[in-house]
């Protein structure tokens, strides 16, 4: 039997329904591992005459009587990677030293830069010494397209496709660029884009029948409300109530939203979704997903708009949070960099357009039919919204913890008395 491997950029083809056939996730089975690692594989093999010419200039080195080698041979120099990943099975990015049970996105990262000779094994450890630094903190579950990480390396020959070896296929390092010694990809970052795509019955009446997912179409009234309730996002504001352990008066809980939309919705198989889309400054742990959950709230009824101005506020406001299924990390953006350092004749500057090829097919292999699949399987968002109705959002946080706490007590005593 032949296995086929259908375009999966279809799926994004607002104008044009896929397939008539087959069930709602039937295309996403039909995907051949090994044609999607060949075509991965293939893109990442692509000569990089610029890189070649980076590694050479690196031999130029001192003699130092205590280097090894590999330290004379390949020294250490400050680099940034471009990385994607299906989050699917890994507690987020960052890694957590000590607690190898919760596997995260780095913990493969750093095995893999070991295994390929790029750091010091006895560095794997305390990565400070590498002055490893990533842009993004992405939650569990979630997937990146455009992740950069910055650290020192040693620029060994085919350094990409040696880390990629020791890598599973749902990680890959697309990219890699020299950068200033002072560069730290948190801190030059200025701006960060995801998106977060879902099925638009989120968006349905809390009264809708959510048995019949596939018969649900957006109203284009609807539409233009959802993206009216984002805007109010833009701007500066107070977003302690967005993430966890933050008091109204920390500083850092200010954050700067540029943009927030839902894009227009398109259908695969009868079932339709939409992407929305936010570019801010950073963001919080969490913080997207709460955005969203606060906005399906006000859409479906549960809660009024005016809870979200109420949000910005100095009291602490019951606010859902959204499955972290379908939140993508899809850009970071480094424009006071490349401003400054982009056109000096010694640096490249930190855009990734030779890699646009290579993000689409991992994206296409790996991170939209995880997000279908997924939701197909386990149903998230269904599941998630009927969960809504025990968000108090007319009384503060506290309140309804109290109550929660009150509920729990009188069900306690109603269980010792059986």
């Amino acid at each position: 039997m032949i296995k086929v491997r259908l375009p999966l950029s279809a799926l994004f083809n607002h104008r044009q329904t896929l397939g008539r056939n087959g069930g709602f996730c039937h295309i996403f089975f039909m995907m051949s591992e090994v044609s999607k690692d060949e075509q991965m594989a293939k893109l990442l093999k692509r000569p990089n005459d610029d890189l070649a010419e980076k590694v050479q200039t690196t031999k130029r080195i001192k003699v130092d009587g205590e280097q090894s080698e590999d330290e004379k041979k390949y020294p250490k120099r400050k680099v940034v990677l471009l990385m994607a990943y299906s989050g699917k099975g890994y507690y987020g990015m960052q890694r957590n030293t000590g607690t190898s049970q919760f596997r995260t996105i780095e913990d493969d990262l750093v095995t893999a830069l070991i295994k390929s000779g790029c750091i010091p094994e006895n560095h794997g450890e305390e990565m400070k010494k590498m002055s490893f630094q990533r842009c993004a903190r992405t939650d569990k579950g979630v997937s990146a397209a455009g992740q950069v990480v910055s650290l020192k390396l040693r620029l060994i020959e085919d350094i990409v496709e040696k880390i990629n070896e020791n890598l599973p296929p749902q990680i890959r390092v697309l990219g890699i660029k020299r950068v200033t010694q002072g560069f730290n990809s948190k801190n030059n970052c200025d701006g960060r884009t995801y998106s977060y795509m879902l099925p638009t019955v989120a968006f349905s009446p809390k009264d809708y029948d959510i048995g019949n997912i596939a018969a649900f179409r957006l109203e284009p009234k609807t539409l233009q409300r959802l993206n009216s309730l984002f805007a109010l996002y833009k701007g500066t504001h107070n977003f302690h109530n967005f993430t966890s352990q933050k008091a109204p008066s920390d500083p850092s809980a200010r954050r700067y939203i540029t943009e927030m939309s839902c894009g227009e919705p398109f259908i695969h198989n009868n079932t339709e979704f939409a992407v929305i889309t936010v570019r801010g400054q950073s963001f919080m742990l969490h913080q997207i997903r709460k955005m969203i959950g606060l906005v399906i709230a006000v859409i479906k009824g549960y809660a009024t708009e005016e809870v979200m101005e109420r949000s910005w506020g100095q009291e602490k406001v019951d606010i859902p949070k959204a499955p972290g299924l379908g939140l993508v990390l899809e850009r970071v953006h480094f424009d006071r960099y490349n401003k400054r350092f982009g056109g000096d004749g010694l640096h490249e500057r930190l855009e990734w357009d030779r890699e646009e090829d290579v993000i689409k097919a991992f994206k296409e292999a790996y991170i939209y039919p995880t997000i279908v699949e997924t939701e197909c399987q386990e149903g998230s968002m269904v599941s998630w919204m009927s969960t809504l109705p025990i968000h108090d959002f007319e009384g503060t946080a506290a309140e309804t913890r109290e109550n929660k706490d009150q509920n729990k007590v009188s069900a306690d005593a109603g269980n010792d008395s059986d």
